[in-house]
């Protein structure tokens, strides 16, 4: 199973419509698993590039 790491949640949004009715909805996060050392790791796109960076030097 993997860990979570990011603190980050989604956004809040609303659908608009031709006739300017507002509806909730909200946008997700882009998750990627990342494996370092053996641990699986989920993440956003943003942070698994900083990981990649740094652990894979």
């Amino acid at each position: 199973m993997a860990r979570k790491i990011t603190s980050k949640r989604p956004n809040k949004a609303k659908n608009v419509s031709h006739a300017n009715n507002k509806t909730n909805r909200k946008q997700n996060l882009n998750f990627q698993y990342v494996t370092i050392n053996g641990v699986r790791f989920k993440t956003t796109t943003r942070e698994a590039r900083t990981f990649r960076k740094l652990f894979n030097k």
